[in-house]
């Protein structure tokens, strides 16, 4: 099998980390299906490989007819579905997997990566946490040498994540910190985690492996924040909010999942918050995979400035 007959079929592939992971893995020669909902969102992939290598098809993860198509003739699998709607945790976390696994069993195909989450585990307070659990106990019953990655908290241009906050303190005079601050982050960056998922699938030798993929240093959830106000040369206040207080406002807040809008936070991602994110010691990671990780503070900067007043160029006020 030559580099470029081989197919990779790769589910989510339109996203914040998706992006990434197509154009690493169209670098290494990969055919490349990116199985999406909406293909015509997603023409921006189409020049990170040579022509034609990269095809987009239309797939709802949610439909097992979908799925079973969308895996027709591919060497190899890739999962990156994900959601933080709590409404839609069993459909898209653990039903499509249901759907991947037993399609790639049947179809014999044994390389798959699941892109998970660091925290995924069976008693985990958080619904997220559990349903990521399921649909990795799923994978492994159907495809026994699927290679699991455990992504800490994801950086870099497009996140959800410094952005979020970012765009909070560019509007409101105050920041919240969810139980005081103290939670500890290892941000990974997603240049690393795409890399690590086209090592994964492109490298032999680690069927049935799990790796948590996190960053160079840890950080508590004050100390993000304070990084942000400092990249971006504001000063906001930092307002404690107990998680006992904390739980009932996520829970008003994921409302509106009703009217089909983004929560700006729910009750579960609180429950996550009550603990830390950061890579178990001893547990395999970026280096087991032969990747160096990229520092949060080698990144930030190259796109917080864009919630400067005065954008890039921009001089901090004066003390």
């Amino acid at each position: 099998m030559t580099a470029s007959s081989r197919l990779v079929t790769v589910f989510g592939g339109s996203g914040f980390i998706g992006g990434q992971a197509v154009r690493e893995l169209a670098r290494r020669g990969w055919r490349i299906r990116v199985a999406v909902r909406t293909p015509n969102t997603a023409h921006d992939l189409r020049p990170l490989g040579d022509v034609g290598q990269i095809q987009l098809m239309r797939c709802d993860v949610t439909r097992q007819a979908d799925v079973e198509a969308a895996l027709r003739g591919a060497d190899a699998v890739v999962n990156m579905v994900g959601t933080f709607n709590t409404r839609r945790f069993q459909a898209m976390h653990v039903d499509a997997a249901r759907y991947i696994a037993e399609g790639c069993k049947a179809n014999g195909i044994t390389r798959l990566v699941q892109v998970s989450a660091n925290g995924a585990e069976a008693d985990s307070p958080a619904a997220y946490g559990r349903s990521k659990a399921e649909a990795e106990a799923i994978m492994r019953q159907h495809v026994p040498g699927a290679v699991i990655l455990r992504p800490s908290v994801v950086f870099g241009a497009e996140d959800d994540f410094l952005n979020r906050f970012a765009a909070m303190a560019s509007m409101s005079p105050a920041l919240p910190l969810i139980g005081g601050g103290e939670t500890r982050f290892q941000p990974v960056y997603v240049g690393d985690v795409a890399e690590a998922i086209a090592r994964a699938v492109s490298e032999p030798g680690m069927e049935g492996q799990t790796f948590t993929l996190g960053g160079p240093a840890v950080y508590t959830f004050r100390q993000i924040l304070e990084l942000i106000l400092r990249e971006t040369y504001r000063e906001r206040v930092l307002i404690p909010v107990p998680f006992f207080a904390a739980r009932p406002l996520g829970g008003v807040l994921q409302l509106a999942e009703l009217f089909g809008l983004p929560a700006p936070l729910t009750r579960d991602q609180v429950l996550m918050l009550e603990s830390d994110n950061v890579v178990p010691e001893g547990t395999p990671g970026l280096a087991a995979l032969g990747i160096a990780p990229t520092g949060l503070e080698a990144i930030a900067p190259s796109y917080l400035w864009l919630y400067r007043r005065g954008g890039q160029f921009a001089e901090p006020a004066a003390a």
